[in-house]
């Protein structure tokens, strides 16, 4: 496991998702049904562009990068927004599909990539 690529894909993922949160916030759509729409096609976009620049051909090899990318997500999250929001939002269950998307999203990478053309015997 490359570390500086765990670490910072793992930032980029989640100051994208801050960034788009603040977005909302700025264009008055936080909290709404098109917000939640597109934070969700964000974060599938940002994970799979994530997943796929590990260059692994199984799912099984993006695991633990997966895993420690929700983990430093949960941590990121107890240090930028526990101070202003408390311990409660971890009682969301929505933080936690997000979590667990950061886990399966970037599993599916893999099955993302084109195949080689087949060499044709002549």
């Amino acid at each position: 496991m490359r570390f500086g690529t765990l670490l910072g894909w793992g930032i980029v993922i989640y100051a994208i998702m801050s960034l788009a949160s603040s977005l909302f916030v700025v264009y008055g759509i936080a909290g709404t049904f098109i917000a939640r729409l597109l934070g969700l096609l964000v974060l599938i976009l940002v994970l799979t562009i994530a997943g796929r620049s590990l260059r692994r051909q199984h799912w099984i090899d993006v695991l633990p990068y997966s895993i420690g990318w929700a983990i430093l997500a949960a941590l990121l999250d107890a240090v930028y927004v526990v101070p202003f929001g408390g311990w409660a939002m971890y009682g969301d269950w929505n933080l936690w599909v997000g979590y667990v998307l950061v886990v399966i999203v970037p599993l599916i990478a893999p099955f993302t990539r084109a195949l080689p053309e087949p060499q044709h015997l002549s």
